[in-house]
């Protein structure tokens, strides 16, 4: 494959890119361009966020998954309950209910993360990959259309307290074609660039201790210093003639990769009707979520997918760091939560693999329409020999047990089939990041989602 990057965002696919141009591994590139993200999608993710990713290593042949998602909060203190504030956000056509505040606040895992990545894969010095997000930090970055839209639903999160001064200066919610503006974003990463720990054992980490006993979050500082990310063996399931590598978890991915019809030699409605029973899932909000998709010239490959739900409504004052809400997030409450442990995640960030190579390196976003959103695009390369730029623009549906919600261009007759059969279709009028954000590289070329204005490049 050629290099390239694939991302959220034109600013976080350049940071990937300069590090690539300068000798960086997919490693470096990966975390310059998730650092990057962390200033120019801050509707979508954050530094206080969590994180799954793989990577590739050519020179082994290996591929390792890392978690570095959120943990559960407690450890050191009094056990408490959360104090949680309910919350009702439009998506879309639908209401959807979230719990926030500061004690939705869980273990950040995004920044121990990043330092994991780039100590095991890097090629860079550590100043170096944090260069591209803090000059970014400093000269304000462009608001695209579909942060400007996912911001106008989330604005009673991200205007509560000190994000107010951010996404609405002056009173005014930011709108597309804006300068985002994030100076605190500027100290937090040039803390972060002297101390690669410092959101743990440092600076960063004081303060966003001060904040969780000013205002009742549930974080203690041997939390933080008990945090670790972790890195594990890939779940491989065979498709085709290619081995995909990705996690299970709460993605559902594992499992539905061999319910995969073939689709090459189907019609348009009977690929839909096919997809529409294998990708049924539940419905729900969410998805404020991005992905980095990277490989380099040597065959390194890297996929990283980050979030911080939400968003809590709280920033660390000086700092415009956002405070996730993982706890607060419906989807991924599953069982008790014990202190320290990892909480689920439907990130799956994925690798297809022909024999030894990697031939395609992608991820998505979108809460629950993830494995619709991701599995539709890796289907339509792999299977129908899709471009990837086709593949992701093309019109996507997502089938849950209530509604089929469908964009334009969906299949007419598939859609008639289906409310023939008694299921109620929702005609969505124009393409929407409900239906999730992918971003990849492949053999083929390297694209990014326009649902989240999103971009690739490759490297000559």
């Amino acid at each position: 494959m050629d290099a390239g990057v694939a991302a959220g965002h034109p600013a976080t696919t350049a940071a990937g890119v300069q590090v690539l141009a300068d000798g960086g591994s997919a490693a470096d590139a990966a975390v310059a361009a998730a650092l990057a993200s962390c200033v120019a999608e801050t509707v979508m993710t954050g530094l206080l966020g969590g994180a799954h990713a793989i990577y590739f290593d050519a020179a082994t042949g290996r591929a390792r998954n890392l978690d570095c998602f959120v943990a559960v909060p407690g450890l050191g203190g009094e056990r408490r309950d959360a104090q949680l504030v309910e919350l009702e956000v439009p998506f879309g056509s639908e209401l959807v209910h979230y719990a926030i505040g500061p004690a939705s606040f869980a273990v950040p895992g995004l920044p121990a993360g990043l330092v994991a990545l780039w100590e095991a894969h890097g090629r860079l010095s550590w100043p170096r990959l944090v260069e591209p997000a803090l000059g970014l930090a400093e000269s304000g970055v462009d608001f695209p259309p579909a942060h400007a839209a996912c911001l106008a639903m989330l604005a009673p999160v991200m205007t509560m307290n000190e994000g107010a001064a951010i996404y609405s200066p002056g009173g005014r919610l930011l709108e597309a074609g804006a300068r985002l503006e994030q100076p605190g974003l500027a100290a937090a990463l040039g803390a972060l660039a002297d101390d690669p720990a410092s959101v743990y054992r440092g600076a960063i980490g004081e303060q966003l201790l001060e904040l969780c006993r000013e205002r009742g979050g549930l974080v203690t500082q041997a939390d933080l210093e008990a945090y670790e990310a972790g890195w594990s063996e890939p779940v491989r399931v065979p498709y085709l003639q290619v081995q995909l590598l990705t996690r299970s978890g709460l993605s559902g991915v594992p499992e539905t990769i061999p319910r995969l019809p073939r689709l090459a030699e189907l019609s348009e409605t009977d690929r839909v009707l096919a997809l529409v029973d294998v990708l049924e899932a539940a419905s729900s909000g969410g998805g404020d979520t991005t992905n980095v998709s990277v490989v380099d010239a040597d065959g390194n490959a890297c996929v990283i997918t980050s979030s911080l739900g939400l968003g809590s409504g709280d920033f660390v004052p000086g700092l415009d760091l956002h405070l996730n809400s993982m706890l607060g997030e419906a989807d991924l409450l599953r069982g008790r939560l014990e202190p320290g442990a990892r909480m689920g995640s439907m990130m799956a960030p994925t690798l297809a693999v022909d024999g030894e190579r990697p031939v395609l390196a992608a991820g998505a976003a979108g809460g629950t329409r993830l494995r619709t959103a991701l599995l539709g695009v890796v289907a339509g390369v792999l299977d129908e020999h899709l471009s990837p730029d086709a593949a992701i623009a093309r019109p996507r549906f997502h089938p849950a047990p209530e509604v089929v919600n469908a964009e334009p261009g969906v299949d007419e007759t598939a859609l008639a089939v289906l409310e023939e059969r008694g299921r109620n279709v929702r005609r969505w009028p124009a393409q929407h990041h409900y239906f999730g954000g992918v971003s990849l590289v492949s053999r083929t070329g390297a694209a990014a989602d326009p649902r989240r204005n999103g971009s690739a490049a490759t490297l000559p």
